[in-house]
């Protein structure tokens, strides 16, 4: 009995004994692992506070070495990207100042509102033109130094060249225009304002130098004309043949001469005053017929003919003949210059739609592609491919009288071939 006692104390030391040292291992692990995210802990706090640089030190654990290699991993990986977008940010930067650098050298004004017309940011121009200094721009609204010239229709949101008044800037003539900024969520604008003072004083003084040019100039050409006429009727005794050609050669240069004044003249009446036309029923076949018998002699001159064909009963349209007339001068005159074969200049009427068509064709050089589309802009002129005299006006007026009428003029071209002017001009009901 004593001996079963004994044994039984014996393993009850021996299990206590176990205890204590499988106790003493494991408040070492514990301690270990309490270390360990100590560690970890600092580290986090560490990236967290921005400081990319601390790292784990290794431990000669394989579980613990796994978790330490990861951390340390990711904190490269986050100090990579940190230096990345630190590179970004300068790049950024630099854009930022070359862009605000552009726009603040920019001769327009350039402003950023709000829906209630609230300025958010103004260029140095802006400021200048305003009269106002640095940030105290900002939350004014733009009424306050601007006005629209002409106050019908004012929308700011859909401003096209509008002019304005700059209350600051009196003196100065404006016109600005707006673009939503269509990327943001809140409703933005884009204002410019351009100062075009400069343009209109040069506008201004273009206008009435054309203006007084034309008037000065067609006195003595007119004066010219008729001391030539005087010549030749032998008023001032008889001249030779040889005179006589001189003096025809002369008469059709001053009559070239005054044409071109004539259509700068008209050109800037035009601009001025708009086309007035003075409509009444016009037959096309004796308009077209007294034309043609004006203008025959011109085309002789240059060794071709004009043919007209008129229609069996005569096409009446409602126009102003001495406008309409205007324009079948130049298209014939423009056709006669610009055959350079023998083959006759054709004028065909015809009808297509609700429109009466005029057509005159040439058989001549033709006008190639890319100058079909500029032809009937102002000052544009083929002419000078042939060194011949020409501002380009006279298709320029021509197609702004067919428009006044409701119509308007269409060409064709073949290089070499022929060329078309159709001149449709509405039909009477």
């Amino acid at each position: 009995m004593f001996s079963y006692f004994y044994i039984i104390n014996i393993c009850v030391i021996i299990v206590f004994i176990c205890l204590f040292f499988i106790t003493r291992k494991t408040n070492k692990r514990w301690s270990k692992i309490n270390d360990y995210l100590g560690k970890v802990t600092t580290t986090v706090d560490s990236i967290r506070y921005g400081n990319l640089s601390t790292k784990i030190e290794k431990i000669e654990h394989p579980t613990y070495q796994n978790v330490t290699d990861s951390i340390n991993r990711m904190v490269e990986t986050l100090n990579d990207r940190e230096k990345m977008i630190v590179e970004y940010q300068a790049e950024l930067m630099r854009q930022n100042k070359l862009l605000e650098s552009v726009i603040n050298s920019l001769s327009d004004g350039i402003l950023i509102i709000n829906e209630k017309f609230e300025i958010l940011r103004a260029t140095p121009k802006i400021l200048k033109w305003f009269d106002i200094k640095g940030k105290d721009i900002i939350g004014k609204n733009v009424f306050e130094f601007i006005q629209p010239v002409h106050d019908e229709n004012f929308d700011i949101a859909e401003l096209n060249n509008a002019e304005v008044f700059i209350k600051h800037t009196p003196t100065n003539n404006f016109i600005m225009s707006s673009q939503p900024l269509q990327s943001i969520e809140k409703k933005r604008f884009v204002l410019i304002i351009k100062d075009i003072t400069t343009e209109k004083e040069i506008e201004t003084l273009k206008e009435d130098f054309v203006a007084t040019l034309t008037h000065d100039l067609k006195v003595p050409i007119v004066a010219a004309a008729n001391i030539i006429d005087l010549f030749l009727a032998d008023k001032f005794g008889k001249v030779t043949d040889k005179q006589k050609f001189a003096l025809e050669n002369m008469k059709d240069s001053n009559k070239s001469l005054l044409d071109l004044v004539q259509i700068l003249l008209e050109t800037y009446k035009l601009k001025e005053q708009g086309i007035k036309l003075v409509k009444e029923n016009v037959e096309l076949n004796p308009l077209i017929e007294s034309i043609v018998s004006e203008m025959q002699p011109l085309a002789h001159n240059a060794k071709i003919s004009i043919k007209f064909t008129p229609k069996t009963i005569s096409p009446i349209i409602s126009a102003d003949p001495v406008q309409l007339k205007r324009i079948i001068k130049n298209l014939i005159s423009n056709a006669i210059d610009h055959s350079n074969t023998k083959k006759d200049i054709d004028i065909k009427l015809g009808k297509t739609d609700s429109y009466t068509t005029i057509s005159i064709i040439d058989y001549g050089q033709g006008i190639g592609k890319d100058e079909l589309k500029m032809i009937f802009n102002k000052y544009y002129s083929a002419a000078k491919k042939l060194r011949k005299v020409g501002t380009g006006l006279g298709l320029y007026l021509s197609q702004q009288i067919a428009v006044a009428h409701g119509g308007e003029i269409v060409v064709t071209s073949e290089e070499n071939v022929k060329t078309e002017f159709c001149v449709k001009l509405p039909s009477k009901p």
